[in-house]
């Protein structure tokens, strides 16, 4: 297989394991899931990713599915709760909004679907902006984005 142009540099956080990688474009990290199911005939990437990053074309934002198969989106969600979580992103995100929005927005969508209260100690929040750098939100930044939106 050819490997596409890397135009994405793209950071992974996954929760609870602070695991930080660097994925060129979303159609590598699929060809990998892919070509991990097929040796062996078993699925060790059981579950989607949301993978964001920013180029020069501004912030992207990328679904990868269990079977190597990958889509763009604006504002997305997965998992449990995921159609309300969608359905709220569709009438709350527009092309122009700032990253204090995106923010806000992102935990508004969060406390729709979340058992129990959320809490600068129980989510984290990553952001990458412009400078193409990820960076997670410390639990006092992400209480502070908490009490604005309350």
């Amino acid at each position: 297989m050819s490997w596409p142009t890397p135009t994405l540099p793209v950071s992974i956080h996954a929760v609870n394991t602070c695991w930080l990688a660097a994925i060129c474009h979303p159609s590598h990290f699929a060809y990998f899931v892919t070509s991990s199911a097929e040796s062996g005939g078993v699925r060790p990437f059981g579950v989607s990713l949301l993978l964001a990053g920013y180029d020069d074309n501004g912030p992207q934002l990328y679904q990868i599915d269990p079977s190597g198969s990958y889509f763009a989106w604006q504002a997305s969600a997965i998992g449990k709760n995921m159609t309300n979580a969608k359905t709220f992103l569709e009438k709350r995100y527009n092309d122009e909004m700032g990253l204090e929005d995106a923010v806000h927005t992102a935990l508004l969508t969060l406390k729709e679907g979340f058992e129990g209260q959320v809490s600068g100690s129980n989510i984290e929040v990553g952001i990458i902006g412009p400078n193409k750098k990820f960076r997670v939100l410390t639990d006092a930044e992400v209480q502070d984005y908490l009490q604005e939106v309350e």
